[in-house]
């Protein structure tokens, strides 16, 4: 990955956990930054790291080809199940493992390792934390969806050791960029192939 470096906001006290949290398309980290403010006011999780990466730029097919802050290329939103770039997907799921095998190599166990994200960086969450080889403490993804629902079963380690880790999923349903019924549907089949999934729906928001 060429992007900028991923922020980090490091644990007040004896860093024991990590929370990854991945940006949307055209944003960047620090763009998100403020969730990790917003808990050191209130002084909690003090023992947590965070990281916030970076996408790098790339030429988004959506926006006419206009390079912009991804972690892979939209190339339509009328068929987005159909019209994948799986290349960045794929490249980007590598990044995100990467990341969590450096907090490992810490000393944080994969336990106590939480991924998630909003929007494309949602989607990138749920495709990185669903494919990990290890067991992580959970998975969240805001306003997001599934990627490469045809390939995704067969990426998943034979172990699965995420089968049983706590995933949640919120989504305004008044979202028309990334549809609702995208994130209800991907609750849904996730449900559908046995993982636990937490759906909440939050009534007249959208994503801006």
């Amino acid at each position: 990955m060429s992007g900028p470096a991923a922020l980090v906001v490091p644990a007040l006290k004896r860093h024991t956990a990590t929370v990854i949290v991945a940006h949307g398309l055209g944003d960047s980290g620090a763009g998100w930054i403020w969730l990790a403010e917003n808990w050191r006011r209130r002084n909690k999780f003090e023992e947590v790291q965070f990281i916030f990466p970076n996408a790098p730029q790339i030429p988004i097919t959506l926006n006419f080809g206009m390079r912009m802050p991804g972690w892979y290329d939209i190339l339509s939103l009328s068929d987005i199940a159909q019209r994948e770039d799986e290349p960045g997907i794929i490249r980007s799921c590598s990044y995100f493992h990467q990341v969590i095998n450096q907090e490992m190599a810490k000393g944080i166990p994969s336990e106590r390792i939480v991924i998630g994200g909003f929007s494309q960086g949602g989607a990138m969450s749920l495709m990185a934390g669903l494919t990990c080889p290890h067991k992580l403490g959970g998975i969240f993804g805001l306003s997001s969806y599934l990627l490469l629902q045809g390939r995704i079963k067969d990426m998943v380690p034979a172990q699965n050791p995420n089968k049983d880790t706590p995933i949640f999923m919120g989504h305004g349903d008044a979202d028309q960029v990334v549809r609702y019924e995208w994130g209800k549907r991907t609750a849904e089949k996730l449900k559908e192939w046995g993982w636990t999934v937490d759906f909440r729906t939050y009534q007249y928001v959208l994503t801006s």
